[in-house]
């Protein structure tokens, strides 16, 4: 039985990440990095705005930060741990 694939794409660098974020979004950024939250990805839906997601210092709650830089912590969508 063959194995299955297990190569994994490579994590986007933060440069990346930031690369993908309007001025208002990388503001409220900067702000959550004071207090140790942390950008992990940025979903791309089909024929929508990127959503930009970051998680707190313990990775126990994540929210996502909206085009106009407010955080929203109950996106409407889970994430699997």
């Amino acid at each position: 039985m063959p194995d299955r694939e297990r190569r994994q794409p490579a994590p986007a660098s933060g440069a990346s990440l930031r690369a993908q974020l309007n001025q208002e979004q990388l503001i409220t950024l900067r702000d959550l990095e004071r207090f140790g939250w942390e950008l992990k990805f940025v979903r791309r839906p089909p024929f929508m705005e990127s959503i930009p997601v970051v998680f707190d210092p313990d990775r126990k709650a994540f929210a996502v930060i909206r085009p106009d830089g407010e955080i929203d912590t109950d996106p409407g969508f889970d994430i699997r741990a």
